[in-house]
């Protein structure tokens, strides 16, 4: 590769919408293939321009694209100023500069194509589906999971679903979490059902197998706010909303069966904040088997934290009608309920 092919800027609207930070390899974004068409620009800087800082010059001149992901971009060494390749975002622009671009589909962008895979399909109908998501798919294409997801199994699944924002995707579970999901078919039915899901008008209960003998009140509610943890950016704790950022979290937990060392709870939502069972659960001293980022040690043969959803229910937004789904917990989670000496009604 030349040194004027490393200096290129490679961007796509898709990683702009998404805000995804772009994995880089010898200073360069990777693409998905080599054969991807690409576009090559040469912009002037503006008068207007004239003495900006080079994050700021480039958002004026691509401003379909944040300031945020264009430093990105000038970090990775693949912004090319007045011939030079330059990584510094505070680099001043003079009226006149030329910057080469060079717009290249990335990895995020060709993320999201079809995929045909087999959906456990629930429910259909015209606007909605309900499908049962085995644990290890991954719900959306991320960083390390750009395909392979539910979502590019519903892209393959219907045609439709090109056309709405995640291809109808109004919630999301863990990679490893099974159990019920809902997605939107219609976009205006996808807007309704967020909307029932911000009014807590969808019910969503999950069953959890967790770590020691539960004590107390069989039931118990807990409310405390949860955000990222800032000892580890990898997971999510409960914050105090004085101190720290976060949202307020609500979950309800009723005792299913009781063991020695272990539980088997029911755990229902009220706010649906990121990995707010997990967190909620080791906040009250129980972290869920084999939940290793929270605490959980292994347990039952499980090979993923343990947790299921097994209860979805809500009005249908078009219909009106009264919608309940049911899933029973899958063989492995089963499996590691009878091992562990507890009992699953």
């Amino acid at each position: 590769m030349t040194d004027s092919e490393q200096s290129k800027l490679i961007i796509s609207g898709a990683v702009a919408a998404h805000e995804l930070p772009i994995a880089v390899h010898d200073g360069v974004p990777e693409d998905a293939d080599g054969g991807a068409e690409t576009e090559l620009r040469r912009e002037l800087v503006p008068a207007a321009s004239h003495g900006l800082r080079l994050d700021l010059a480039l958002a004026a001149i691509v401003p379909e694209f944040s300031r945020n992901y264009l430093q990105q971009l000038i970090g990775g060494g693949v912004v090319q100023l007045r011939g030079l390749v330059v990584t510094k975002t505070s680099t001043k622009v003079k009226a006149g500069d030329e910057l080469a671009i060079e717009l290249r589909p990335t990895l995020q962008s060709q993320a999201f194509k079809p995929e045909a895979m087999v959906l456990d399909i629930v429910f259909e109908d015209p606007y909605l589906m309900v499908i049962n998501k085995p644990a290890g798919l991954v719900v959306h294409p991320a960083p390390g999971n750009w395909s392979g997801t539910l979502l590019n199994g519903l892209l393959a699944y219907d045609a439709q679903a090109s056309f709405l924002p995640r291809a109808g995707i109004v919630h999301r579970l863990d990679k490893d979490t099974s159990g019920l999901m809902v997605v939107a078919r219609q976009r205006q039915v996808m807007d309704q059902l967020v909307d029932l899901i911000a009014a807590r008008n969808v019910s969503r209960e999950y069953i959890a197998l967790a770590h020691e003998a539960w004590q107390g009140a069989k039931t118990r509610e807990v409310d405390a706010a949860i955000g990222r943890d800032t000892r580890n950016r990898l997971r999510m704790a409960v914050v105090d909303l004085e101190k720290n950022s976060g949202k307020t979290a609500s979950t309800v937990v009723a005792l299913l069966h009781n063991g020695e060392r272990h539980c088997l709870v029911k755990c229902k939502l009220h706010t649906g904040r990121t990995h707010q069972i997990r967190v909620h659960m080791a906040f009250l001293g129980h972290p869920l088997v084999s939940d290793e980022l929270y605490g959980g040690a292994a347990g039952g043969g499980l090979h993923r934290q343990a947790l299921h959803a097994c209860r979805l229910a809500f009005k249908h937004p078009v219909t009106g009608a009264k919608m309940e789904f049911r899933s029973p917990p899958p063989a492995d989670l089963l499996a590691a309920i009878a091992d562990l000496g507890l009992i699953y009604n």
